[in-house]
């Protein structure tokens, strides 16, 4: 096991990320994480380390970059942490560290991508990116016109109102629906407010992928997928800013409202350049 660990500092510039010296400063800057911890100077990391330079993941240059299509079942948990019972990283049982974009809820199923590229889960999960993922979902009683209407226009739900969105009544008790956000739990909220309850919930399709694998099985996107993907998700921002709506300052009318006020030069308001 030894002969696989290897510096920290030497990992960070065999990446192609920076050299061995600016490593070592990063490093004491407490801006490198190990695992999610911060660590000392002259730590060793193994190949199955998760190492990040200011949130960002760091990956070795001969390490592939893997991206799974996974069919999740029911009472699964998207979760990396294997002291949860039934977590997803042991269910896979893959050879290399993977986790998952995102989740599905326990009680839910369908497509859910597995990687070890961190940048593309951050482009991926930013709110205001507009990432359309459709879901096929099963409610206890007979869909009506009205029920379709309301979700799609928007509904109260924890403190702010859902995005409209697409939906489409499939059969007596199944409707399709199209979202690009991703609030706890939205679906089930977004029912449960209009009287009605979610019995099945199976997510068929995330931007370009759509779900084609037996449930519990996974399968590698393809290079032409990845490619696709890539290219939808490129505008993407990757910035916090970026999964924040935007609110105009109150005391910054719109152009509509703004009205110009005239100072008169006796004004105390009033001073010339150079004035304090």
């Amino acid at each position: 096991m030894e002969e696989n660990l290897k510096r920290l500092n030497k990992f960070i510039s065999e990446t192609g990320y920076c050299s061995r010296r600016e490593a070592d400063k990063l490093i004491e800057e407490g801006r490198v994480t190990i695992n999610g911890v911060v660590p000392e100077m002259g730590t060793k990391v193994s190949p199955d380390d998760e190492v990040r330079v200011d949130g960002k993941l760091i990956v070795e240059k001969h390490e592939k970059l893997i991206y799974l299509a996974f069919n999740k079942p029911v009472g699964i948990e998207c979760t990396t942490n294997l002291e949860v019972k039934n977590n997803i990283v042991d269910y896979i049982n893959y050879p290399k560290r993977i986790f998952p974009i995102g989740r599905l809820d326990k009680a839910s199923e369908g497509l859910i991508f597995m990687t070890n590229d961190g940048d593309i889960v951050n482009k991926i999960l930013r709110a205001r990116n507009n990432h359309e993922k459709e879901y096929t979902v099963t409610v206890n009683k007979p869909i009506t016109e009205r029920f379709i209407q309301r979700m799609g226009n928007g509904v109260p739900i924890l403190d702010t109102v859902t995005k409209k969105c697409k939906v489409e009544q499939i059969s007596k008790y199944t409707f399709k629906i199209i979202l690009t956000q991703g609030l706890n739990r939205q679906i089930r909220r977004m029912s449960e407010y209009l009287g009605y309850e979610v019995t099945a919930l199976k997510r068929i399709r995330i931007i370009n992928i759509s779900l084609d694998v037996p449930v519990g099985r996974y399968r590698d996107l393809t290079d032409a997928e990845i490619k696709e993907l890539n290219q939808l998700i490129e505008p993407s921002s990757k910035t916090e800013e970026a999964s924040l709506p935007k609110v105009e300052s109150p005391s910054k009318p719109s152009a509509s409202n703004r009205r110009t006020t005239f100072i008169s030069k006796h004004d105390p308001r009033f001073k010339k350049r150079g004035d304090k």
